[in-house]
């Protein structure tokens, strides 16, 4: 449990940063395609094997790890169109919600448990999510509605290619490895994207945004990390995994928006977080 923790931990702190982006004035995107070259940094030194990033695509994982740092810059971009035509709420419930791909897929795929005790926490889990995450009345334009279905399909598909991928061709040792080549590749395609911008759209790079790269890379690192080890933990199924750890971060997220910075919380929120609660103690119990 406890890399599940710490998991959560770093995730909680990304929050934190990403609300003090909104206050500093940070371009979103350009700090996080500089993120992604900070954490290969720390996955490739912090690495327990000695390994040559040009050797990795010998490697049985390369393909799955390309697949999902193109998923992963293309989904932040798709995350940040619902934000803007939709709102945050459709972001934090789409998002978090897809948890249930990679649910399914364990139980389903991987013949992983389904006790009474843990389904119903599973399914408490998603209301709670739900009702945790929207912070108003949801009204959406019907012409972007495939967005938050993307956005759905996308992150569920990330999860699950991310567990699929560890569990079938990665190593124990390798993990900061794997790591290495899927921010790598996020990152090229996201530097990619901006020179793109700067050029042609006449979008400036700023030095403030690469400096908040750096302090977004080193936790979202250690997110990931963590989170691939809760996942190769022995007795720990992967349903079990994602379900924990999506629900707690919504969880913990609202109580730091509630406490730090001033947030309020609606009826339906307290009712969410209460629900989080007991979610996350069926399914501790199941394990």
């Amino acid at each position: 449990m406890i890399y599940i923790l710490l998991s959560i931990s770093f995730n909680a702190l990304l929050f934190v940063i990403f609300k003090l982006f909104d206050r500093c004035k940070i371009d979103t995107f350009q700090a996080i395609a500089f993120n992604y070259f900070f954490a290969f940094s720390v996955a490739y030194f912090s690495s327990d094997i000695k390994f040559s990033i040009i050797d990795s695509p010998k490697e049985d994982w390369f393909f799955g790890a390309s697949i999902l740092g193109v998923l992963f810059i293309s989904i932040f971009y798709v995350t940040g169109l619902t934000a803007q035509k939709i709102g945050l709420s459709v972001v934090a419930v789409a998002g978090k919600m897809s948890v249930v791909i990679p649910v399914l897929f364990g139980i389903l795929v991987y013949d992983e448990s389904s006790e009474i005790f843990k389904i119903i926490g599973i399914c408490m889990a998603l209301v709670a999510v739900y009702f945790t995450s929207v912070k108003a009345h949801i009204v959406m334009n019907k012409s972007y509605l495939y967005l938050p279905v993307i956005l759905f399909l996308g992150s569920g598909t990330i999860d699950t290619t991310l567990k699929y991928v560890e569990k079938m061709y990665v190593a124990k040792n390798e993990t900061s490895v794997y790591l290495s080549a899927i921010f790598l590749i996020a990152g090229i395609i996201g530097m990619c994207s901006m020179l793109y911008l700067s050029i042609f759209k006449s979008k400036k790079l700023q030095f403030k945004n690469f400096i908040a790269g750096i302090i977004l890379g080193v936790p979202n690192y250690f997110a990931m990390y963590f989170l691939l080890k809760a996942l190769q933990t022995k007795g720990l199924e992967s349903s079990t995994v994602f379900t924990i750890n999506n629900v707690a971060i919504v969880l913990i997220s609202t109580i730091l928006g509630l406490f730090a910075f001033r947030e309020s919380l609606s009826e339906k929120n307290i009712f969410g977080i209460v629900l989080a609660i007991i979610a996350i103690v069926l399914i501790t119990l199941s394990i």
